[in-house]
């Protein structure tokens, strides 16, 4: 496994970047995400519970490691809150967008959505006999990561089949009950458990600073948005996220909505600018990716006119989490890394900058 590099990940503005990106298009692995039940307001590791100090604070991010990285996010942070600063930017710009498998929670052996998905389609197969013949179908049964990587059209139109029909609510209880049995295969912890205590940190600081913070991610919003703001802060309408065609219908006297067997969106690669667009309708000024999938969002947030910071986090703990990067089918972090060793981009390692991964288990 490849060491991490620290570019010096300096705060950088208009006409400092490369007047043009790179093309890249192949590697758009759509990151489905689980969920994060956080802890209560007295467990580490609650977002309810972070409350980071200020900016300038040499006790804030407290599970970050005093070094580049740190030091780059606290700078930043200074510069762009600061009245009078030639940086200062205003509370009502000041966006923040995180990629979640991967960024804010772990992602391996297998996106954890794909985890559930697999329960989902595995649970609606004897109603669909041709299913033995579809690729995807097989690769799922068979745990085919590199399979399910390069077919994520055929599993998304898969999963779309399994949970078509279902209101909304109906696949919100799944969902939850889903979460409160299943377990990580490595670590034998709930799934909800495995959110990165240092970037809770970072999101309650920026917060804590007039940030507004936004997941940006290739799961589903129908997935994440049952527990984000329980996990993370973070509330329903900043999730951005791949997703599934809905129909309102009148059932009973009572209108709903139904889940029809058709992908609306996918928010991956350079979907990831186009959610952000839709969604937002504002540049964000700090982007927080791990993968190649979110190497046009932080090319998205570098092309700003004013200041600017991108961060990925490369995995190269294989003791306290996982270590993987150009060569993975899960998380593959190859093309983006090179850009951001070209372009200033700062790479947290996990093994180097993050003092814990994981809150504590709960007791």
């Amino acid at each position: 496994m490849q060491s991490s590099c620290q570019p010096s990940g300096s705060v950088r503005v208009a006409g400092s970047i490369r007047p043009a990106f790179r093309s890249v298009f192949g590697v758009a692995v759509v990151a489905l995400s689980a969920a994060l039940c956080s802890a209560g307001c007295t467990t580490p590791g609650s977002a309810a519970n972070v409350s980071p100090p200020a900016a300038n604070s040499t006790a804030a991010l407290p599970s970050w490691r005093d070094g580049p990285a740190k030091q780059t996010i606290q700078k930043f942070v200074a510069d762009v809150t600061r009245e009078g600063s030639p940086n200062y930017v205003p509370p009502a710009e000041r966006i923040a967008v995180f990629d979640n498998d991967g960024t804010l929670w772990s992602e391996q052996p297998l996106y954890f959505q794909f985890a559930f998905m697999l329960d989902q389609v595995k649970a609606a197969a004897p109603k669909h006999p041709e299913w033995k013949k579809n690729p995807a179908f097989k690769a799922l049964v068979a745990k085919d990561y590199g399979a399910l990587a390069s077919q994520q059209k055929q599993v998304l139109q898969l999963v779309a089949a399994a949970n078509s029909g279902m209101t909304v609510d109906e696949y919100d209880k799944t969902i939850r009950d889903w979460l409160a049995s299943a377990r990580h295969p490595k670590f034998n912890r709930p799934y909800t458990e495995l959110v990165y205590q240092p970037q809770l940190e970072l999101l309650a600081y920026l917060r804590a600073n007039g940030f507004k913070t936004f997941i940006v991610s290739g799961g589903t919003i129908e997935f994440m948005r049952p527990w984000a703001e329980k996990a993370y802060g973070i509330p329903p309408e900043q999730v951005i996220g791949s997703s599934q065609v809905v129909q309102y219908q009148m059932h009973d006297g009572q209108g709903t909505l139904v889940r029809q067997p058709k992908i609306d969106f996918v928010d991956d690669g350079p979907g990831k600018p186009v959610g952000i667009y839709r969604n937002i309708g504002r540049k964000p000024i700090l982007a927080f990716g791990n993968s190649d999938g979110d190497q046009q969002m932080l090319q998205y947030t570098a092309s700003g006119s004013g200041p600017h910071l991108a961060l990925l986090v490369h995995h190269d703990d294989a003791v306290r989490e996982f270590a993987y990067d150009r060569t993975s089918k899960i998380g593959k972090l190859d093309k983006a890394w090179d850009e951001a060793i070209a372009d200033g981009w700062t790479v947290v390692s996990m093994k180097d900058d993050w003092q814990t991964i994981y809150p504590a288990p709960k007791q």
